[in-house]
């Protein structure tokens, strides 16, 4: 008899898992996702990937808010609620973690996760059309990613780039070869104009396979199981409660709706199930701690009237990678720099890598309905507070070399009084923190002796049999990198381990 495995979530993960597992014509999948299914007949606003400007948040979302600071107000957390999840959603950047990431991952107990092991998955992710007969890239691979070429970029993003040359920052002609730092093209996934997600790399060449059900706008509410055992889900869809069954159950719900799922089944601290009157099924402390993201605060000025905003490229066409004043850590900034219609604004983002801060993810309720609470808790650490004061500060100084000084108008924000001491500063960021859209870790896989890893290194949850997990809650620190190819990367490598175990 065929195994039957029940993947919850098709978000990036999710297709990657459904695609792959679904090329042994001996096992059988159900992909089961909150959100719609277009098969291929996408909406405007999700398959034109370019001339969105932003991530996605008035369609196909969660609606999730977070904590970020004491100073900040509630803030939005964009998450893909549709085939495709986040993938769908996402400002399309490629970036890859850096060596040293998974490296570090190696030596906190992820065994088989060194940068040599990973680097044949990411390979396997891509076909990228730029480097695709290089030895670290892929040429054949289900998503395609490709940079716009220097002739073709915006006005505003060639003044970026000569700016931080002038300041000697190194030109990077590929932000993805291991070792490189600089300025230069973002690799996107995208081709022609549209939107590579997942869903359209992976899971749509899977669709006409007799062994997989995609099952769409169903929401699952808990995990069932007999004994320790994982033996399926409880659903609801359309007002109607249903239970699915099968031999393996595989999250790929993301870094919010993994460690929710696993608290609202029973699986979390065993005190704070309790406290909700929710039956323990192992005490698994780890599970919704050590929340990571990438923090984000913005710095904006007014646009030259003259400049022209081409609407049908995408935004972040360049950007810069670079190691902090002052930090041991290579890449540890990243920045996203644009120039927007709204007001007619140029904003940049600097956005800490291998933030110190962390947060974590708590049941507001045992009501499957109810949102979690969310708290990143950014800059609570002083070193990411020190390292976003000194590019906030490096920004003033791009400002005034001769490509930026030329498109730019007055600074918007921070304001001089901001800017007058490091406490002002320090203000500024705490009111301004916002999400580098990254959430991951918060159900880590580690070492047998440590306390709050939530899976072993293949993704099997610890506690319980026949249930495993598959996305970016698994990663023990964010990627000095946009998450969406580690976590592509991460499944393929785990679809590998299902496969053969």
């Amino acid at each position: 008899m065929s195994e039957h495995t029940l993947i919850i979530g098709a978000g990036a993960a999710g297709c990657v898992l459904a695609a792959r597992l679904t090329e042994d014509p001996e096992r059988q999948v159900t992909l089961v996702e909150a959100g719609p299914d277009y098969a291929g007949d996408l909406p405007p606003d999700i398959r034109d990937g370019y001339g969105v400007h932003g991530i996605l948040t008035t369609s196909h979302d969660w609606g999730y808010t977070a904590r970020v600071t004491d100073l900040a107000d509630p803030h939005p957390i964009p998450r893909g609620r549709i085939v495709g999840g986040s993938s769908a959603v996402n400002a399309q950047i490629f970036l890859r973690g850096v060596p040293e990431d998974f490296d570090n991952w190696e030596a906190m107990g992820c065994t088989g996760w060194g940068f040599d092991d990973v680097l044949p998955y990411f390979c396997k992710t891509e076909a990228d059309a730029d480097f695709g007969d290089e030895d670290v890239h892929g040429n054949a691979g289900p998503i395609h990613v490709r940079r716009y070429p220097r002739s073709t970029w915006r006005p505003d993003q060639e003044a970026y780039y000569e700016a931080c040359v002038a300041l000697g920052f190194p030109e990077c002609a590929d932000h993805n070869r291991p070792g490189t730092t600089g300025v230069g093209a973002y690799p996107l996934n995208n081709r022609g104009g549209v939107r590579w997600s997942a869903a359209v790399g992976y899971l749509e060449p899977a669709r006409e396979r007799r062994n997989l059900a995609i099952v769409a706008k169903t929401s699952v509410r808990r995990i069932l199981f007999d004994g320790d055992r994982a033996v399926g889900v409880e659903t609801l869809s359309a007002g109607e409660t249903s239970v699915l069954r099968a031999d393996r159950i595989v999250l790929c719900a993301g870094a919010i709706g993994t460690p929710h799922l696993l608290m609202l089944s029973g699986i979390g601290a065993a005190d704070d199930l309790r406290s909700l009157g929710i039956p323990v099924i192992t005490d698994v402390p780890g599970v919704g701690r050590n929340l990571r993201d990438h923090p984000a605060v913005p710095i904006a000025w007014e646009l030259d009237d003259d400049l022209p905003i081409d609407l049908d490229t995408h935004y972040h066409q360049v950007g810069l990678r670079y190691q902090a004043e002052g930090s041991n850590l290579p890449n540890d900034m990243i920045v996203y720099p644009a120039a927007l219609p709204t007001n007619r604004r140029f904003h940049v983002r600097p956005t800490v890598n291998l933030a110190r801060s962390f947060g974590c993810i708590r049941l507001a309720s045992a009501d499957p309905a109810a949102p979690p609470d969310i708290d990143f808790d950014y800059f609570s650490e002083p070193s990411d507070r020190d390292r976003m004061r000194s590019s906030l500060r490096l920004h003033l100084e791009l400002a005034e070399t001769p490509p930026l000084h030329r498109i730019l108008g007055p600074r918007v924000q921070p304001t001089s009084d901001d800017l007058a001491s490091d406490d002002a500063l320090d203000t500024y960021i705490l009111r301004h923190a916002s999400t580098g859209h990254h959430a991951s870790g918060t159900c880590k896989m580690g070492a047998d002796n440590d306390p709050f890893a939530v899976t072993d290194s293949h993704g099997r949850a610890r506690g319980v049999d026949s249930l495993h997990i598959a996305d970016a809650s698994l990663m023990p620190d964010c990627v000095r990198a946009n998450i969406q190819a580690t976590v592509l990367m991460m499944a393929e490598r785990i679809a590998d381990h299902l496969r053969s175990g």
